[in-house]
């Protein structure tokens, strides 16, 4: 028995190699207006101490919260296979999430 709809759609998504190798991102920056939600991804590097934007992400308010939503559904199942994430009261300095 097929969980998807009948009428469901495939889409093929292609990207290229660096893409697909994917980035480390140790902070964060999210902002928003009052048509999009912005969310900037960056490497903050310790020695000397800089930054290097790494990807910008302009997100609806509608799919913002469904990125939100997913992000809580998969931190759930994480949790439940491997155990609590341990979450420090603060990050190391220029690591984190700034809003």
């Amino acid at each position: 028995m097929s969980t998807q709809p009948q009428n469901s759609v495939q889409i093929n998504i292609k990207a290229d190699d660096e893409v697909q190798r994917g980035r480390y991102s140790n902070a964060a920056q999210i902002s928003h207006s009052g048509e999009e939600f912005t969310v900037d991804f960056f490497f903050i590097h310790s020695n000397p101490p800089f930054g290097n934007l790494l990807a910008r992400m302009l997100l609806s308010p509608g799919h913002a919260k469904r990125l939100m939503m997913a992000l809580q559904e998969n931190l759930q199942r994480y949790e439940a296979a491997y155990g609590p994430i341990r979450v420090v009261p603060k990050p190391p300095e220029g690591v984190g999430f700034i809003q």
